[in-house]
Formats: structure tokens, sequence, C-alpha cells
């Protein structure tokens, strides 16, 4: 909480008189809370609305602060449907919160150069690869794709897993591979500045989320035209519709996790029908341009609100 911040803030907005504010994270509407309630952002008596977008799907906190924080919403826009419903278990009324799918870039990463990931990271030249790319935090899921990995490499020897990210349970997931003997078969190379071009070498894209607000990883694979094998956590079901843009199988289930891994990178056919729908899909209903032009809709349909008061 930084009351000079946002003293200098509501200066900023009384300058500006927005038409909306947009916070895009717990601590940018709290910012722009304290802001509103110190005077910026007020004309006529009337207060500039405020926009929060929620990409994650956790629960609002229960704390004094932030149930006062939250109030001031005046709408949030719900990266998915998932999360949309959990707010609304939270409490936030229905016609306060907006579904508008996270976007990418397609065209950006088509044009990524790929990268040849056996050269990169040291591995047998013809192993098929499975990736990952997710920070190294619980709700990821990792420890169980490690576990998979375990029951994939007792049919598929050849198999290999990289898992790009980095996060708190690195040394917790280090010490998974080392418990299952999976050290040449597992790899944890970190943070990546080529993460598309990597993501373009694998074979098989994996997302083990536990709990997952979209999942936008998902959507650069697809746009890699890369196959897809992910759990049905949060609004992942959003993206990947079962045996066709992907497979889906449970979170926390390292078994039916090993299943669909071993399904894929057994049907060559199959690969390249998820990969061609999931691409087909992405550019379909996943652009960058197309949640721009539904943020958009929401700033003006709040604006004209505000303006009319």
């Amino acid at each position: 909480m930084d009351l000079s911040a946002a003293w200098r803030f509501a200066r900023v907005l009384k300058r500006l008189q927005p038409d909306v504010i947009h916070a895009h994270d717990p601590h940018g509407v709290a910012m722009a809370s304290l802001a509103l309630s110190l005077g910026g952002g007020s004309k006529n008596a009337v207060t500039t609305p405020l926009i929060a977008a929620r990409r994650v799907d956790f629960h609002l906190k229960g704390n004094s602060f932030s149930k006062w924080k939250y109030r001031q919403v005046d709408c949030y826009i719900a990266a998915s449907d998932a999360i949309r419903q959990i707010l609304l278990a939270d409490g936030v009324a229905p016609d306060h919160v907006v579904t508008v799918h996270e976007g990418i870039d397609v065209e950006h990463v088509v044009a990524a150069e790929p990268v040849n990931v056996h050269e990169a990271f040291w591995l047998p030249h013809h192993a098929p690869v499975v990736g990952n790319v997710a920070a190294l935090v619980p709700h990821k899921g990792q420890r169980y794709l490690i576990e998979a990995a375990h029951l994939v490499v007792k049919q598929i020897p050849d198999a290999r897993f990289i898992i790009l990210g980095e996060g708190e349970l690195r040394q917790h997931l280090e010490h998974l591979v080392k418990e299952h003997a999976l050290e040449k078969h597992v790899l944890l190379p970190g943070f990546r500045t080529d993460v598309i071009g990597c993501i373009k070498g694998f074979d098989l894209f994996v997302m083990s989320s536990v709990t997952e607000g979209l999942g936008t990883s998902l959507l650069d694979a697809m746009a890699c035209a890369r196959p897809i094998v992910a759990t049905n956590a949060g609004g992942i079901p959003e993206i990947i519709e079962d045996g066709v843009t992907g497979l889906i199988v449970p979170p926390r289930d390292s078994h039916a996790l090993a299943d669909a891994i071993v399904r894929a990178l057994n049907d060559d056919a199959l690969r390249r029908r998820l990969a061609d729908a999931g691409f087909a899909r992405v550019r379909e209903r996943f652009t960058v341009e197309r949640m721009v032009a539904e943020t958009a809709t929401v700033y003006a349909t709040l604006g004209r609100r505000h303006i009319a008061c």
C-alpha cells in the first residue's frame, strides 16, 4: 500500500479525466481504488469507472482491504468463463463481469525462428521431445508431468522432456527427477528468450496444470502448430476440445497424462490432425486483434455510461 504513489496517481487522474481506468493486476486495483478514494477521476461528482482484469482462477482474497478495493471495481474482464464463474461465486454481480478470452499475436508466433532443440539441449538425434512451458510453481503441476515421464520412458525409452521456466519449485522438481532416475530424460533448462522457437521444436506440448486461468502458452503452442496434451483445469477446456484440438486428461493424474503422451507420440497422424485443428482454432478465436476489439467494446460501454451520468 503506497499512499504517496496513490496520491500522485490521483493528481494524474484529475488532470487527464479519463473515461475509464483499467487495472491489470491486484496491485493495480489497489492503487486505482486508493487514487479514486482521494478524489482522482471525479468529475461533477461522478467517479471514473474502474475495470479490473482477472487472468487467474483464484478466489478473491477475503481480508478487509481486499473486500474494500474490489468493491470499487465497476467491471471485471475475465480471461475465461472459468474465471467468470469464480468471480460470480465470490459474490460479484453477473452484470459486473465480462469474459474476454486472451489472445496472442499469431503472426508474430508464426514468424519466430524455430530452434533445433536436439542440438540446443544435446538430445539424441531421433528422440521424441515433449515440452512444457510454465513457471515452476505448484499450480502448474510439473510434478505430475515428471511422474508421467517416469511411466512414459518405460514404453518409449528415447522420449525426452523439456520443462522451460523458473520458480520456487526448481529444487523440488530436480529432486523428483533424480528420485526417478530421469536425469537423461527430463531437463529443466530454466528461462529462455527463444521460448517460441523451442516450442516449434517440440514433438508434443504438454500442460499439466492443476489450476489455470486460461493457458496462453497453449495458444502459443497451437500457433506453432504443435499437438497438445493438457489437463481440464480452469479455462483450458475453453481452448482445447478433447480429440479435436488436443487430448484432455484430469489434473493430478500422472497415469492418464502418461497414457495420453504415449498415445500421441505413437501416432503421427493423430499429432498432425491435432496440430492442424489447433492452428485453425487459434487463428479463428484467439487472436490479439479479437481480444483488443472486445476489450475496446467494454471501454466504450462503461465510458458512455460514465459520460451519460
